[in-house]
């Protein structure tokens, strides 16, 4: 990922560029899109800050002055936007930061959390800029990593964010934030400890893209269609778990995870998988069977992998504004079965 000094419109600088158009401001929604989820964990309201951010840099263009490059501009303008957002704003997380895992024979659903209780998956074509994109960058946009940045004060998370995600300079970083370098490296320092304590430097980077990982997922699709137990459990993790948003309760370990299944969760036998990326991993829409025809929407699954194994499972529930965010059909047609040839 280039520092903002690199990125520049013109080999002269943006000091003698012409007025910036609304298509070189277009060219970084994506990446301020990453950024601004990192920040406020939530895709929806990524987009809306990205889109205020986008009004506010076009209404201002008049006054930029290319002292600075297009793309720090718009990271300060972002800044103040996920700031002023987050202002009163309360903690989002993941249901395993919120309570115990339950074993299948007590585990009970209870109430629905309203929305802004989670941490909501992210479509990797909104954010991640592109299949060549550094590992780093990637890992920085799993659940854990997200969840774990709400730990911090918005001030830290976007210091921590720009300097240890993006590579910027504390020099830089400094300028965009009104403030020293001192004060910079102080945030930093602080911000790495409190990531420190909540674990998440434990989770070690994946290949989401490996052929190794591919054939996972394939594996599990299978054996999640057929709803085989048997052999969906040896795809998992000792330490698996499942979630389920917007409710708190989760599980951990195979065998709790295949009970729930085979119990509570016995009405997602039949169910369809539609593949597609969040997160910066393997991802499913699943469709469970329509009374009426057909496959309905039932959950967003964000499937977590690590050391050939998956390692979560995370079923968002909120298929009413997930789908739609992810491009997945609103049903699945019943097919009928293919003639046999003559």
């Amino acid at each position: 990922m280039s520092t903002p000094e690199q990125t520049q419109d013109s080999p002269g600088g943006l000091a003698t560029a012409p007025r910036p158009t609304e298509r070189e401001l277009e060219q970084y929604r994506r990446e301020l899109t990453g950024y601004c989820y990192r920040m406020l964990g939530s895709a929806f309201e990524a987009e809306d800050a990205v889109q205020d951010t986008m009004v506010r840099a076009w209404r201002s263009l008049d006054r930029f002055e290319g002292r600075s490059s297009l793309r720090s501009w718009l990271y300060r303008i972002a800044t103040n936007v996920c700031l002023t957002m987050l202002s009163g704003a309360g903690r989002r997380a993941r249901p395993m930061d919120l309570t115990e895992s339950q074993p299948t024979a007590s585990a009970r659903l209870g109430a629905p959390l309203p929305e802004t209780a989670w941490i909501e998956p992210m479509p990797d074509a909104s954010a991640v800029p592109g299949p060549d994109e550094h590992a780093e960058t990637r890992e920085s946009i799993r659940l854990a990593f997200v969840a774990a940045l709400q730990h911090l004060a918005p001030r830290q998370r976007a210091v921590l964010i720009l300097r240890e995600v993006l590579s910027w300079r504390a020099a830089e970083v400094a300028e965009l934030l009104d403030t020293t370098v001192a004060s910079v490296n102080s945030a930093l320092q602080r911000a790495r400890a409190t990531l420190a304590n909540t674990g998440v430097t434990e989770t070690g980077p994946s290949e989401p893209l490996s052929d190794e990982h591919k054939a996972l997922l394939t594996r599990y699709l299978d054996a999640f269609e057929r709803y085989d137990m048997d052999a969906l459990t040896t795809l998992l993790a000792e330490d698996a778990t499942l979630s389920m948003p917007p409710y708190d309760l989760w599980m951990r370990g195979p065998s709790d995870i295949a009970d729930w299944m085979l119990g509570h969760g016995r009405d997602c036998r039949g169910s369809r998988l539609v593949p597609t990326q969040a997160n910066g991993c393997g991802a499913f829409g699943q469709y469970r069977i329509d009374p009426e025809g057909g496959w309905r929407p039932w959950a967003l699954q964000v499937i977590e992998i690590s050391d050939g194994r998956v390692t979560g499972i995370n079923s968002f529930l909120d298929t009413e504004r997930l789908f739609p965010l992810f491009g997945l059909p609103d049903h699945l047609p019943q097919t009928e079965p293919a003639e046999e040839a003559e």
